[in-house]
């Protein structure tokens, strides 16, 4: 017959709920049986096992093992979730933060605390495991320049009330679409780049019309003070004829 207790201080000690508890402790403590509490599991064991019956070298050994296992896999779960957060640094994320919102930005370097990777974004860390989406920068890049010209498209005028002074807008958007990465046109929508051709032949037109009046204005006033020079000119030559004419010499 196996003695089940231990006499401690005159008092017989249930060691078998002790150790129950010490596993439960641990385990509430790490959520889970991570290394932490495979040591402290073994630590209670070997403190409150039976004298008369004690565990043997083998299992120990075993055990032992076992938690050697337990913290190498531990390890490499750790270095592999490094690694894929270094892998983020530079491309765009989507993270939900603790209020559930979901944000969208560009991961600028990435912090490890307890064993966690933190995404840094725009100042602010959000947790690896929060990430729910991964955007290549590129494919970001030419979504937002189609959706900055759609932007700029929409504070055109109706096309049949365009005047001179909306040409400046227009010219701004077909430069920037000219300027677009070939990926970002090819998302356009050929009625919008037919539409954005329309307005930036309506804006040359309205800037030669208003080029061709500005010269023909200028050469018109021109005109005019050319002709008040010569008339002032033509005055001053016929008041001096009139001064020559009323001072004879006397004989």
């Amino acid at each position: 017959m196996s003695v089940n207790a231990v006499v401690e201080n005159g008092k017989i000690l249930d060691t078998k709920a002790q150790a129950e508890e010490a596993k439960k402790n641990a385990a509430a403590a790490n959520q889970g049986y991570d290394k932490n509490a495979f040591m402290n599991i073994l630590c209670a064991q070997m403190k409150y096992q039976d004298p008369l019956e004690p565990t043997s070298n083998t299992e120990y050994i075993n055990q032992y093992a076992t938690f050697t296992q337990v913290e190498q896999l531990s390890n490499m779960a750790e270095a592999f979730t490094m690694s894929r957060a270094s892998d983020l640094v530079g491309k765009t994320v989507i993270v939900t933060d603790e209020n559930g919102t979901q944000v969208q930005g560009k991961v600028d370097y990435v912090t490890y605390k307890s064993g966690e990777a933190y995404l840094n974004i725009e100042g602010k860390d959000y947790k690896m495991e929060d990430v729910s989406s991964v955007a290549d920068s590129h494919f970001v890049e030419i979504h937002d320049q189609a959706d900055d010209l759609a932007e700029m498209m929409d504070k055109f005028p109706a096309y049949e009330n365009m005047v001179y002074t909306d040409a400046q807008k227009v010219y701004e958007a077909y430069s920037f679409y000219k300027n677009m990465d070939s990926d970002a046109v090819a998302l356009l929508d050929k009625k919008d780049i037919d539409t954005l051709e329309k307005y930036y032949k309506r804006a040359v037109e309205l800037v030669q019309e208003a080029t061709k009046n500005q010269e023909e204005y200028e050469a018109k006033k021109k005109a005019e003070e050319e002709a008040k020079a010569a008339k002032l000119t033509e005055d001053q030559d016929e008041g001096t004829d009139v001064e020559a004419a009323e001072i004879e010499p006397e004989e």
